[in-house]
Order: C-alpha cells, then structure tokens, then sequence
C-alpha cells in the first residue's frame, strides 16, 4: 500500500472519529397496519425441567429447537444426547443465566414491539408478507439464531450483552453482534441477505456482486427499522462508522488501487468482506467488512437518484454491476 496514503487513512481515521449522527430513512405510513406477533417465550420450560421424560416430551413437541438450537445431529445417539442436555439445563449456571434474561429483557415487551415495527414495516412494502412465529429459549450459549421464513428462534443468553456474568466465548469484535439490540436487526438482515428478497446472478462471483448484494441487505433492514442506527446493523462502533464516513473517499480509492471490485478471488473477498477485526488492506483503523459496508454506500447512491424505484423493485435487481453503474458512486472528500 501506498505510504503517503496509508498515513492519510490512519491519521484522518483519527480525526473522524467522533459521535455518530444518525439520520431516520423513510418511515412508511402504517399507522391502520396491524399483524398478529405470535410469540412463545420457553425459556422457563427449557430451564425448568426436572426429568429426561420431561425433557423428550419438550424436544416432541418443540423438534426445530431440539435440532437446530441443541444441534440433535452432532450426538451419535437419542438417549446421549438426551442424558447430555439433561444434565446441561441442570446445571446450576443456567439459573443465573436464566435471571440474567431476565433482567435483561423482562417480560420481553420491547423485543416484541421491535419485531411488531420490523415486520409491520415489511407488510408496508410486501402486503403478502406473513410474520413468522418467534420462539425463545435459553439454551446455554449452544446456537444464537434461527430465522426462516415462518419460524424466529433466539438463544436469548447470547444477548445478554456487556457486563453478562456469562457471554458466548469469542472475540470482542464478534462480541458485538450479541447484545440485546442486536436481536431484531439481525434477524431482518438475515432476511434481506435471503434469494427470497435479494435477488442476485448466482454465476457472477466478482467481489463487487457480494458487495452490492450485502449493501441491498443492509438497506432492507434498515428500511424495516428506520431509526436503527447504522453501526448497530453493521456492528461497528460509533467511532468506525464515523471514521468511515469521513474517509469513505480513502477507502474508495483504495478499492481501485488494488483492482479489487471485478476479482473473484476468495482471499480478497476474505480480506475486504470478511469477518475480521480490521482490513488492514485499507488502513490500520479500517474496521473489517469494509467491502459490505461501501456497498451499502452504493446501494444508498443509487436509491437516492432513483427516487421512482420502490424497495421492492430495488430488491428484484440482480445484475451488480448494472446497479453499481447507474448509481454513478464516486465518494468525495468530505
């Protein structure tokens, strides 16, 4: 990398970081719009279990937590399995993580009217769309999330956020994906990332198609929650989405220096979308993911001068580069 530049990111990295300001995006008139939230909080009948009878009977009636948030698969037996989580959800530990949900969250009323405005948002824009049930459990900080199209499932003890007697064992960067306000974004992320939204060429394989098919995810969920801030979706910090701001032109221009969009080579999508702590290919105050999060600049551009295209439209476009074109995206020095 260039040495006067790299200078230029590190120390203008610095001097942009300051408190994030935030803009709300369009929020949709929805004020006749009603859905009905099935929600089921099991957490208590999970930790309360007092036999394995028990327990199989939980596991019948409730199969796609017992497979995907105990993971059913990975033991090579029923009843080892079973004799496994028994004695896991009996371990004193799980009574404190169950007070610390608890404390946390309450009778989860704010989660609840979290998902009520995602998904009555995404009423607005799709009226076909149907909510899924939403189920919490605490499961012992095995699995975090389940979404598919009818079904949320969320570990809520992996939300438990700073200051958790007990949080999921890995890096602080990755920590932040994991506190409480995390949840709802999350699930509409994983949402705007799915072919059922985002439509994209599953044959082009450049590192500017998974850029713009992140930015479109990006700018679903944050239509569907409007006064979210960005860092939250992104999980960067308020100094890194400031940082990037002030010198999304740097990072731009380290983008073409390196010839990087129209590459299909796995380890430069690593470098420049992958969970990481920063990219340092940019600059050493250059948060990981930048790919993604410039996408989500372009994806902006491009809304913002094609006003007469809906969400939903925006969604259906699947040639990258076509969108990257038409947003006419040239960053400047702010």
């Amino acid at each position: 990398m260039n040495k006067a530049l790299a200078f230029a990111l590190i120390s203008l990295w610095l001097a942009g970081c300051g408190r994030e300001n935030e803009e709300c995006v369009f929020q949709p008139e929805t004020s006749n719009t009603t859905i009905d939230l099935r929600f089921e909080s099991l957490q208590d009948s999970f930790i309360n279990v007092n036999s394995k009878d028990q327990l199989i009977r939980l596991f019948t009636r409730y199969p796609v937590i017992r497979d995907e948030i105990f993971r059913r698969a990975e033991y090579p037996s029923d009843s080892i399995f079973v004799d496994e989580i028994f004695t896991r959800l009996n371990n004193p530990h799980l009574d404190t993580l169950l007070a610390e949900t608890q404390r946390v969250f309450g009778n989860l009323t704010g989660l609840k009217s979290q998902f009520e405005e995602a998904f009555i948002n995404l009423r607005y824009y799709y009226p076909d769309f149907i909510p899924p049930k939403i189920q919490t459990v605490v499961s012992g900080l095995d699995t975090d999330l389940m979404v598919t199209d009818s079904l949320i499932i969320i570990s809520l003890d992996f939300y438990l956020g700073k200051g958790a007697k007990y949080r999921p064992k890995m890096y602080a960067y990755l920590l932040r994906k994991y506190d409480p306000n995390d949840i709802v974004p999350s699930c509409l992320l994983i949402y705007g990332i799915s072919d059922r939204f985002n439509k994209s060429v599953l044959s082009d394989k450049t590192v500017l198609a998974d850029m713009v098919t992140y930015g479109k995810s990006f700018y679903f969920a944050k239509h569907m929650l409007p006064c979210v801030p960005d860092s939250v979706f992104i999980w960067y910090t308020p100094e890194e989405i400031e940082g990037s701001r002030k010198n999304e032109d740097l990072i731009w221009s380290r983008f073409i220096e390196s010839q990087v969009l129209f590459s299909t080579n796995h380890k430069d999508k690593q470098d420049y979308l992958g969970e990481r702590p920063i990219t340092i290919q940019v600059g050493e105050k250059c948060p990981g993911r930048i790919g993604q999060w410039i996408g989500w600049q372009i994806v902006n551009k491009y809304a913002g001068s094609h006003s007469d295209i809906a969400l939903p439209q925006l969604m259906e476009m699947d040639d990258a580069q076509r969108l990257f074109k038409e947003s006419t995206y040239k960053p400047r020095r702010k």
